[in-house]
């Protein structure tokens, strides 16, 4: 996986105005939801048929390859891409909610108004769509650190079920008939 600043400079020379977390949170999305994986998902993924596509072997290709491979690793190595523990917590949290806002938005372009989810993945897909709308607060202690590492791991498996409902589901489905 590409680090975190790769992305937001490959995001600035693009002019995309997106910070790598909530891009990555949007491939994501767009991935769990069914949309392809080609080339063109970043136009896709940014309702922008201006955005071309990606180049082979750049950031954003290396980003969709890994999150591709991790979304489809039977060991659930499935990661969120966002800055590391020696951020603040307030610039992490709110890097989990733009990841939140960037997966929302694009699991909707790739899923649509009836996407087939479990009642669990229905009640994921609500969790997420609260944590998108949230807004980081200044400050925090040990208690708030632990609650962040607890919502990053329900975002986690929240994804991997979604991905299950709507993109290995009918995938494995369709194998069958």
């Amino acid at each position: 996986m590409p680090p975190p600043q790769e992305i937001e400079a490959a995001s600035r020379e693009r002019e995309l105005g997106l910070g790598a977390s909530e891009l990555h949170g949007g491939l994501c999305g767009w991935l769990a939801g069914g949309g392809a994986d080609g080339p063109d998902w970043l136009g896709k993924v940014l309702a922008d048929d201006g955005i071309g596509p990606v180049a082979p072997g750049d950031a954003f290709d290396r980003l969709r390859a890994a999150t591709v491979a991790q979304l489809e690793d039977r060991d659930f190595g499935f990661e969120l891409l966002l800055p590391d523990e020696g951020a603040s917590l307030f610039v992490r949290s709110g890097a989990l909610f733009d990841w939140c806002r960037g997966f929302v938005g694009a699991f909707g372009l790739a899923a649509g108004s009836a996407p087939p989810l479990s009642e669990e993945g229905g009640e994921a897909l609500a969790d997420l769509v609260r944590l998108a709308a949230a807004v980081p607060e200044e400050g925090g202690d040990e208690e708030d650190e632990a609650a962040l590492a607890e919502i990053e791991e329900f975002v986690r498996v929240a994804v991997l079920l979604l991905h299950g409902d709507c993109a290995l589901g009918p995938r494995h489905r369709g194998r069958l008939n």
